[in-house]
């Protein structure tokens, strides 16, 4: 029998799949360090997400007793499954990551004033993952500038598409 190949491609059904996406993290900061984390979740919160009913934009993640949570993030209950159970679309959510990141987390937020947003939501094998960024804040200026390289970009790439 023969074993099967790491270095084959990803099947499509492996590939995380996105459910919610925080746009205005990327505009609004500079992400410099990502990290996967694993959310608690409810079983009407999986049924709304195997559904799409999530939205991360106003979210925001915070540290507190060495342990990481997520607030703001919008969990629409679908009306099928939370007949039963009283329903909160925004309650706090714990999120798991290694005791190592951790304290790598609570040391950039505390010492250096970075934040941490949450960037996206998706699955993995399986299980909801919330995609978070340790990221510094940009300033009007910077966000102009940003906006210029990206004309740029769009602009550049359709005058070598002209010829």
């Amino acid at each position: 029998m023969k074993k099967p190949d790491s270095k084959a491609p990803q099947k499509a059904s492996e590939a995380p799949r996105l459910i919610a996406e925080n746009r205005r993290a990327r505009f609004d900061y500079f992400i410099e360090e990502r990290y996967d984390a694993g959310l608690v979740l409810e079983g009407w919160e999986v049924k709304a997400l195997r559904a799409g009913k999530a939205q991360v934009t106003e979210a925001y993640v915070f540290l507190r007793n060495g342990e990481v949570f997520l607030t703001g993030a919008h969990i629409t209950p679908l009306k099928t499954t939370s007949t039963h159970v009283h329903a909160d679309p925004t309650r706090t959510r714990k999120l798991l990551l290694n005791r190592r990141e951790i304290s790598h987390l609570v040391g950039a937020v505390e010492r250096k004033g970075y934040t941490i947003v949450p960037l996206d939501l998706h699955w993995d094998r399986g299980r909801a993952k919330l995609r978070i960024g340790l990221a510094k804040g940009k300033q009007q200026h910077d966000k102009r500038a940003t906006e210029k390289e990206r004309d740029w970009a769009r602009d550049k790439s359709r005058l070598l598409r002209r010829g």
